[in-house]
């Protein structure tokens, strides 16, 4: 298991050898905000680009490099919105979910675990 400072870095160059290899293989990689993902739909998160802080409490909940994020429903006002990370259900705000990148799967979202 990864920990720690270097293990982000490690978990980084896999997802750039990764993403080098489809490159080569030249196939599509569409990354787009989280708050863009459809309700019912699934996404890999690709980055965070958040603040030190933010970003590592993120992670901690979850959201790491690889990680697959349902989104499961929308305040009735459209903000925040409750993404599953690791069978974990958290609400972001828009502002928030903006700074995460992701590529959206073509995966059915998973029923309730």
């Amino acid at each position: 298991m990864f920990s720690g400072t270097s293990g982000y870095i490690q978990i980084c160059d896999r997802i750039g050898r990764l993403w080098s290899e489809m490159s080569r293989e030249g196939l599509e990689v569409q990354v787009m905000a989280l708050s863009e993902i459809a309700v019912g739909r699934s996404a890999v998160v690709a980055s965070i680009e958040l603040p030190h802080e933010v970003g590592d409490h993120l992670m901690h909940l979850g959201f790491l490099p690889e990680a697959t994020i349902d989104v499961l429903r929308r305040a009735p006002a459209g903000d925040p919105t409750v993404y599953r990370v690791e069978g974990a259900e958290i609400a972001l705000r828009r502002e928030t979910a903006c700074h995460i990148f992701v590529r959206q799967t073509d995966v059915p979202q998973r029923e309730n675990v």
